[in-house]
């Protein structure tokens, strides 16, 4: 008997659509999913590993419902004078958005972003019966925040996306932009900083915006900076209310105590952690001068990607590079591809085989 997706009764806006997924390919030289390189020190893991022996200890018993002692150690590490009550943690930042769209989105309403973008914002929002309104960025992959206003009065949406840094394209939004869309927003605006810790310096974060608007929500995650992309971890910055909303919404016991007790000990080594940062900074820096010392169209990045391009056959580079072992991202406008940031030894790898697929 014949049986197949087509014969579930699958809601009718999900049917024709595709996963959310990167390639997950066991190549020497993995550069595709905006990962940290560096793996945690011999010290921190073993303080991983007896803080989690610790836990389980505990395990039989359900974890902290509300993760107050994870939620602390976030404020203080994003200070801005932020405590737990403007603090809520979940699997990862995806679960964030979706908790922010279960609460604020929904049938009848209305989500925005400005795209090219992270593309779980539209899947997200599908997922949770909430209409999406895509709103083109600009030639330098900006955006332009009088098309944004001219949107927002069309549409009324119930949540606003704003990505800084954008991905796919490493680009910062000013926070004057983020302010001028929040004064025009009939509902909240989310600010996905999943990769702020990598700005270059003088980059302003959302965060120093929300005492004055309360409607305005930072997203961040430990997957990036903090190296825990194994560990699903994300968080948000808010006014306490919209932490109370979420609590609504929120799956109970939903953040496990190993995950919670990874995350807080993971702080602990925040300034060991935010060092390999800045080394990544820096190479991402170099690789941005050098692609464009080689006549690649480069997206000034404030991320720990590179997009660059542009490409008459990206595809056909995409698989040149990918048969040569090393594996970045065809994602975002045609023409362009993405490469993460890894190890000096990665990011020479990176640049030689470039260099022979396209014979410059």
């Amino acid at each position: 008997m014949s049986f197949t997706l087509n014969d579930l009764p699958l809601r009718d806006d999900l049917r024709g659509r595709s996963p959310y997924g990167a390639p997950q390919l066991d190549v020497p030289v993995v550069l595709n999913t905006n990962e940290n390189p560096h793996a945690p020190s011999p010290a921190l893991a073993k303080a991983l590993a007896d803080a989690v022996a610790g836990a389980a200890l505990g395990l039989n018993r359900y974890p902290d419902r509300d993760a107050i002692r994870l939620r602390e150690g976030l404020a203080a590490y994003l200070g801005h004078g932020l405590t737990s009550a403007g603090i809520w943690a979940a699997n990862g930042s995806n679960e964030i958005l979706q908790q922010l769209l279960q609460a604020f989105g929904g049938p009848g309403r209305t989500a925005m972003g400005f795209e090219p973008s992270y593309s779980m914002h539209p899947i997200i929002s599908r997922g949770t019966g909430t209409g999406w309104v895509s709103v083109p960025r600009d030639v330098d992959f900006r955006v332009d925040v009088d098309a944004a206003l001219a949107a927002i009065a069309e549409h009324a949406p119930s949540v606003i996306f704003l990505t800084s840094p954008n991905n796919p394209t490493g680009t910062a939004l000013e926070t004057d932009a983020i302010e001028r869309i929040a004064q025009a927003a009939p509902g909240v605006v989310v600010v996905d900083e999943a990769y702020a810790e990598f700005r270059r310096e003088g980059t302003p974060s959302a965060l120093t915006l929300l005492a004055e608007n309360p409607r305005i929500i930072v997203s961040r995650t430990m997957s990036k900076a903090f190296a825990l992309a194994g560990a699903r971890v994300g968080y948000l910055a808010a006014h306490p209310a919209v932490v109370d909303a979420l609590q609504l919404v929120r799956l109970p016991y939903h953040l496990s105590a190993v995950t919670q007790t990874v995350a807080v000990t993971a702080l602990e080594y925040a300034d060991e952690l935010l060092g390999a940062v800045a080394d990544l900074r820096a190479e991402r820096d170099a690789l941005v001068a050098w692609l464009r010392e080689h006549d690649f169209r480069v997206a000034d990045s404030d991320a720990n990607f590179v997009l660059f391009g542009e490409f008459e056959d990206r595809s056909r580079v995409w698989r040149d590079m990918l048969d040569r072992q090393v594996l970045i991202r065809e994602v975002g406008p045609p023409g362009w591809l993405r490469v993460t940031v890894g190890t000096s030894e990665e990011m020479a790898v990176f640049r030689e085989t470039l260099l022979r697929v396209t014979g410059r």
